[in-house]
């Protein structure tokens, strides 16, 4: 089947050939045709003149049905009826000619004006089925384009949409970060407010790096996920407590680059923040089958302890994160909210995509930042 890209880079080419080998078969199988009905021998020139003649005759077709494209019917029919039919005649009146001058029996050729109008007829079907043949390559040209401009508009609605839910997220974070930082100013803890805005710098250096649009390993987004996490504990200090058990594997698996750090400032606001003792937050990450299952894991308080629902809890973090996920991967993901009792769960699977080692190295989070080894062992930080 031919693509809409052949069609557009090769248009006058693949016209001309598609002409030359309609009008060649043509004269192949009249001429099969004469040959089994065992006609005279000077009848070869005769039929290769005409399919010639159909060949040149037939050409301007083409500029007119161009010029009747896209509209009406009762515009369109008439005159493919007529553009068929002159160019049937005229063809008709080649083949008179030459039937008389290689000298052919009458039954060859027309002895009067009216029998020639007549045959013209015969010929006209043929035209038609000329006709038939270039509108029915139009017709699939200009579906193609009209798909083609609807997935990219969808596609674009698609990127607008991911952009948009990435992008809420930034002043979401940089909201709740400048608020801890006004808190350690107050209380004149100066110093940790310094290396904290140092820290909010390299995170905001990174997401503005970062394409929204573009997936990263899930090595690469725990990688970012320490940066976020660095402002986080000259914060809370002891108070917060991480873990990771993240399988080997699953941190080859390409996820949406920032998709972990609405998620873990969801776990601190409501497990660690309003609790003195401060709380735990742990990443889990495994390939199972197909899909890479990632959880976000806090031991706050369970949704039953709390008035609002769980689609609120999280605000923009989880609903943009959600929708996120929607946008990308359509039905062939999950994200579920979940009570821990205690604690809150949320999980999500993704279709599984591994990315190679150059991949990989191609999209470093920063010259800064390495691996951390804890990820791999799945050890507590």
């Amino acid at each position: 089947m031919l693509t809409l890209s052949q069609l557009r880079s090769g248009r006058n080419r693949l016209f001309w050939s598609l002409h030359a080998a309609g009008w060649l078969a043509y004269g192949l199988t009249v001429y099969c045709g004469f040959l089994f009905y065992k006609q005279p021998a000077n009848i070869g020139p005769v039929i290769a003149i005409a399919a010639t003649a159909g060949f040149v005759l037939s050409a301007p077709m083409r500029y007119v049905y161009r010029s009747i494209w896209g509209r009406s019917e009762r515009w369109v029919i008439p005159v493919v009826l007529l553009t068929s039919y002159v160019t049937a005649l005229a063809l008709r009146i080649v083949i008179n000619i030459s039937s008389l001058h290689f000298g052919l029996d009458a039954k060859h050729h027309f002895d009067s004006m009216f029998d020639l109008f007549e045959g013209a007829l015969i010929s006209t079907y043929l035209l038609l089925c000329w006709s038939a043949l270039y509108f029915g390559f139009k017709y699939y040209e200009s579906k193609q384009q009209q798909q083609e401009a609807v997935l990219k508009a969808v596609t674009l609605a698609q990127e607008a949409q991911l952009k948009m839910l990435r992008y809420q997220l930034n002043p979401h974070f940089l909201f709740n970060t400048l608020n801890a930082i006004s808190t350690l100013i107050l209380d004149n803890q100066n110093r940790t407010a310094n290396h904290a805005v140092m820290r909010l710098s390299e995170f905001l250096r990174y997401t503005l790096d970062q394409d929204p649009m573009k997936r990263v390993t899930l090595g690469q987004e725990i990688e970012a996920l320490d940066l976020y996490l660095g402002t986080e504990r000259l914060r809370f200090g002891e108070r917060l407590r991480l873990e990771y058990a993240v399988e080997g594997p699953a941190l080859d698996a390409l996820v949406p680059s920032l998709l972990l750090q609405p998620l873990v400032e969801n776990a601190l606001k409501y497990a660690v923040s309003p609790r003195e003792q401060g709380g735990m937050v742990r990443i889990e990450g495994r390939v199972r089958g197909e899909m890479l299952q990632v959880s976000v894991v806090d031991d706050g308080p369970g949704l039953d302890e709390r008035s609002r629902p769980a689609e609120r809890r999280g605000g923009v973090g989880l609903r943009n994160t959600r929708e996120r996920l929607a946008v990308l991967y359509g039905d062939s993901c999950r994200f579920a909210v979940l009570d821990g009792r205690p604690g809150l769960r949320i999980d999500m699977a993704l279709p599984l995509e591994m990315a190679g080692r150059e991949e990989a190295a191609q999209h470093p989070p920063g010259p800064r930042y390495r691996r951390p080894a804890h990820v791999a062992q799945s050890a507590g930080a």
